[in-house]
């Protein structure tokens, strides 16, 4: 494990349930523009489900990848209250994003 991936780690544990962020919004709250590298930390997510990855999406709103696939993805997020529609999340209305950074 790395740095960078146990600060990643630890942002997403702050995404309360019924939430999303992005992958940019915890990049830039690190102070880099390694979106991908935040994609790549939670992929090998160990504290699953208590780092709750699947709370973390695309930029644009889209769900996004997910280690137990889109569909299992989709059903956690709906089971938090989150509005999933064809594959879309409306960030305006769940949108969490990180005071305080590293």
């Amino acid at each position: 494990m790395t740095q960078f991936q146990e600060q990643v780690w630890k942002l997403t544990k702050k995404i309360p349930r019924g939430k999303v962020s992005t992958y940019k919004e915890i990049a830039h709250a690190l102070g880099t523009k390694a979106y991908r590298a935040v994609g790549s930390a939670l992929h090998v997510n160990p504290y699953a489900p208590v780092v709750p990855c699947h709370r973390v999406v695309n930029s644009n709103g889209k769900v996004g990848g997910f280690a137990d696939g889109t569909k299992k993805k989709i059903s956690m997020l709906r089971g938090e209250g989150v509005n999933v529609m064809d594959e879309t999340i409306n960030l305006k209305m769940y949108m969490f994003t990180f005071n305080n950074s590293f």
